[in-house]
């Protein structure tokens, strides 16, 4: 999973994303600090690793990971190129989603591009600025469609696609504000729209308001604007994040409880990516190594099987399958087995959440 983390210049991003990742970048108070996109791969937290672990002792412990990107702040006429526009948000197109990180608060020290905060309309800039930037790409798209239809009638579906979703975007409204289907969809799996993309707003918000944001004016309009959208939305302090990042567990739950709140940002910022993208993780586990997966909802085993090497998709036998729960409940695979909580699945399996997973292949 990747995401791109955008906003306007000087909202937090790059402080957030140096406490999410751990990789120290230019977080200075002036626009572009940050200039060439700077990428974090992340760990997900993910306490089912530790359990098992407990458990099976292992020599070796992988969790999921998500790749962050922060990408350049951009400003009212990035789709033309103002601020290095155009060469920031090509970085955004290679990314699974986007993270919008907006400020929530006022601080006379910290400049502000457009003279003071309002997160209402900081978003819409950035959003009008994704929009107009995938209006040229369906545009160029629109033409050399039309180019084909003359020799080619089979493109009619092409031609008229990309001439709903012009309409859309020339009218303001993102690509993802439009029910597409999925043949749709594949016809636009060239054209990797921006504005197609499924976004989580992260509102930057003062430590008080990360206790009760709701009390906090600007949260309440992000909020407003975020529902319009049909996007969720998180309140982070990307100070308390940075704080965070420089302790220990121990300590840092110790932080979380003075504070209030049960998770860190990161932790609810990847809850938030997987329930937006439809992920979810099955587990492996054994005295070699302990690892989760993330597949999308719906993969079946054998498709489940091939994240981890396309021989044991194409060779799939079956999957010795027990839910997380009932092993850890159990104590060990054996019990659960004599439980009757193993079960023996088939091609058609679906998998689930936290599924413990053995998978029996041909080479």
């Amino acid at each position: 999973m990747k995401l791109g983390i955008v906003g306007l210049p000087n909202v937090g991003k790059s402080t957030l994303f140096s406490a999410l990742t751990g990789v120290r970048v230019a977080a200075e108070n002036y626009p572009f600090c940050t200039i060439d996109p700077n990428v974090g791969v992340v760990a997900v937290p993910d306490e089912r690793l530790d359990q098992l672990a407990q458990l099976y002792h292992p020599k070796k412990v992988t969790p999921a990971i998500i790749e962050f990107v922060d990408i350049a702040g951009l400003v009212k006429g990035a789709s033309t190129g103002a601020g290095l526009g155009n060469q920031f948000l090509s970085h955004i197109r290679e990314t699974d989603a986007i993270v919008h990180v907006v400020r929530c608060f006022d601080d006379p020290d910290v400049a502000h591009v457009e003279g003071g905060a309002d997160p209402k309309r900081d978003a819409e800039i950035i959003g009008m600025e994704l929009i107009l930037a995938d209006l040229d790409v369906v545009e160029r798209k629109l033409d050399r469609a039309e180019k084909r239809f003359k020799a080619d009638k089979s493109a009619q579906k092409e031609v008229e696609l990309c001439r709903r979703v012009s309409e859309a975007l020339n009218s303001g409204k993102s690509a993802r504000s439009l029910s597409l289907s999925e043949e749709e969809t594949e016809l636009l799996h060239d054209t990797p729209l921006i504005s197609l993309k499924p976004v989580i707003y992260v509102a930057n918000v003062d430590e008080q308001s990360l206790r009760e944001p709701e009390k906090n004016p600007y949260y309440q309009s992000l909020s407003e604007l975020a529902a319009a959208e049909g996007a969720q939305i998180i309140p982070v302090c990307a100070k308390i994040e940075a704080e965070l990042a420089e302790l220990d567990d121990e300590d840092r739950k110790l932080f979380l409880a003075d504070l209030g709140i049960e998770k860190t940002g990161l932790e609810r910022l990847i809850t938030a990516s997987y329930r937006l993208l439809g992920l979810i993780s099955y587990l492996t586990a054994g005295e070699p190594e302990v690892r989760a997966w993330t597949i999308p909802q719906g993969f079946t085993a054998p498709k489940a099987a091939g994240k981890i090497h396309s021989d044991f998709e194409r060779g799939f036998i079956r999957a010795e399958v027990v839910s997380f729960e009932d092993l850890i409940a159990s104590g060990d695979l054996q019990k659960a087995a004599a439980k009757g909580l193993v079960r023996s699945e088939g091609k058609d399996y679906i998998m689930r959440d936290g599924d413990v997973v053995l998978f029996r292949f041909n080479v």
